[in-house]
């Protein structure tokens, strides 16, 4: 079943019992978050919950239910890509990068499917209104405060947007992007935008403020959940997020021409914010923010987004989540584009077996990589390797360790690391870009990494002792264990 909207995910949530519905009445500020942090230290991540007496700022009800923790479990994440294992998607993508011409025509027309394939991933337009403009709101009656917005933590700045889909377009090759940015509430018709200065919205909006031109922007809530996971995934600025939804959903996304913007915007969305940037006018504060490091991020100037539509569905549903200490929603989230792209991954760097960002190094912190080995000095040549790919360039730590270590289990490879390493010698140090909510680096963007080479050494690498045998019981007694077992009143 192809989910097009989030009432669908909603809708499938709740047959599988993965969906909690609260009528108990609780405030958008804080209260929401706090019950929702508790569901998500519960073991494998709690339950989605659907919020149905939502108390807005001004204590008026709000029109509009809350979805949070949508996808916040290994198995919720697999239902939103309509997968039941998220390696299904990464062999997906091996299959469709091994597409060398075969001798015969036989094995030739085995390719036509698998072309097929990629010919239907790109977003369908459609014409006339959608589903996301069943009702249009503009000018006087604009009104962001009839919008569930949460405030997640005491010291935020205000209200924040989590869980948006940010549209725009690269004004030189018009090419557009879809990001996931923090969204701030600035006033009933303007938002302030976090535009990291990594982030690809960020360059359209510096290449048009260069220009003098105002940029167009739209910010989509809600949608099919593979564009809403796409807007999080780390593409390149070259691939549109909406072509890579289709490619997860196996299914064109539908798209449809904003009311006052030159963009398109998904059909099925809950709530769009259409609106402006004028490069005229000076950055506001945005900020503080709780952020998923666990810590708050600080307060500084970004952009104004001056709201000019603001159009939705009649049965709308708002899309949040909230980000802190870990484990939260977003690591789930981030494990899906740690399966997806592993085969990316391999494609530069061959002899990488598998590789894991556990949930307490919040995505960049740590790394655990394991390799195949073969010649001494590979760790390193990895570790390199890496650290020149995209956005892992942030990674802070990455451990290398042996193919036969299952580097998804922490425990494992943190005991097998630790048993490995003389610290000295198998360490090293370089500098390089940071993430910009880093607040330990020593300078803004800028700092060291650690790269730990775990893995058993070669002679060459200067190790001329014996290398001792893991300790593993022989299969025969295992089998005879396995065979008493259900005898023994384990």
């Amino acid at each position: 079943m192809t989910l097009d909207s989030v009432a669908d995910f909603v809708a499938e949530l709740e047959r599988a019992g993965e969906l909690v519905r609260i009528r108990h009445a609780v405030k958008a500020k804080l209260e929401l978050c706090e019950i929702s942090d508790r569901v998500m230290k519960q073991a494998g991540g709690g339950k989605a919950l659907l919020f149905e007496n939502v108390i807005l700022d001004d204590g008026r009800r709000s029109a509009y239910p809350v979805a949070i923790n949508l996808f916040g479990s290994m198995r919720r994440m697999a239902m939103a890509l309509g997968v039941t294992d998220l390696d299904d998607i990464g062999a997906r993508i091996t299959a469709l990068m091994d597409l060398k011409v075969p001798e015969g025509i036989i094995a030739k027309l085995s390719l036509i499917p698998r072309l097929m394939e990629v010919a239907k991933f790109p977003p369908r337009i459609r014409s006339g209104a959608a589903h996301c403009q069943e009702i249009v709101l503009q000018g006087d009656r604009i009104d962001l405060r009839d919008i569930p917005i949460i405030t997640c933590w005491p010291e935020d700045g205000g209200p924040y947007v989590t869980l948006p889909m940010v549209i725009s377009r690269d004004p030189r090759r018009g090419i557009r992007n879809v990001g996931m940015y923090r969204v701030q509430y600035d006033s009933p018709n303007t938002l302030k935008m976090h535009w990291q200065r990594h982030k690809v919205g960020a360059a359209h909006w510096r290449e048009m403020a260069a220009r003098g031109e105002r940029m167009p922007v739209c910010i989509a809530v809600g949608a099919d959940p593979a564009s809403i996971y796409s807007a999080s995934a780390p593409l390149p600025p070259t691939v549109d997020e909406f072509i890579f939804a289709g490619f997860l959903r196996k299914e064109p996304v539908s798209l449809v021409k904003a009311v006052t913007c030159d963009l398109e915007v998904p059909a099925a969305a809950d709530f769009v914010f259409e609106g402006y940037i004028d490069p005229s006018e000076d950055l506001v504060i945005e900020g503080p923010f709780g952020d998923h490091t666990g810590f708050y991020s600080e307060a500084d100037y970004y952009p104004r987004v001056h709201v000019t539509a603001v159009t939705m569905r009649r049965d709308a549903v708002y899309s949040t989540t909230i980000v802190g200490v870990p484990p939260m929603e977003d690591y789930y989230l981030g494990h899906a584009t740690e399966r997806i792209f592993l085969p990316l991954l391999k494609l530069t760097t061959p002899e990488i077996v598998d590789y894991h960002m556990p949930a307490e190094g919040i995505f960049h912190n740590l790394v655990f990589v394991s390799i195949d080995k073969q010649y001494p000095g590979q760790a390193y040549k990895v570790m390199n390797a890496m650290w020149g790919q995209g956005l892992m360039s942030l990674a802070k730590v990455l451990v290398i360790v042996d193919k036969d270590v299952d580097v998804r289990n922490p425990f494992e490879a943190w005991w097998v690391a630790l048993n490995n390493i003389d610290p000295e010698r198998d360490t090293r140090f370089t500098m390089g870009p940071m993430d910009v909510l880093d607040h330990s680096s020593r300078a803004f963007t800028y700092g060291s990494k650690m790269g730990i080479d775990a893995t058993r050494k070669f002679p060459e690498e200067g190790f001329t002792r014996n290398w001792p045998t893991r300790i593993a019981m022989d299969d025969a007694t295992k089998a005879r264990v396995d065979a008493m077992w259900s005898e023994l009143g384990l």
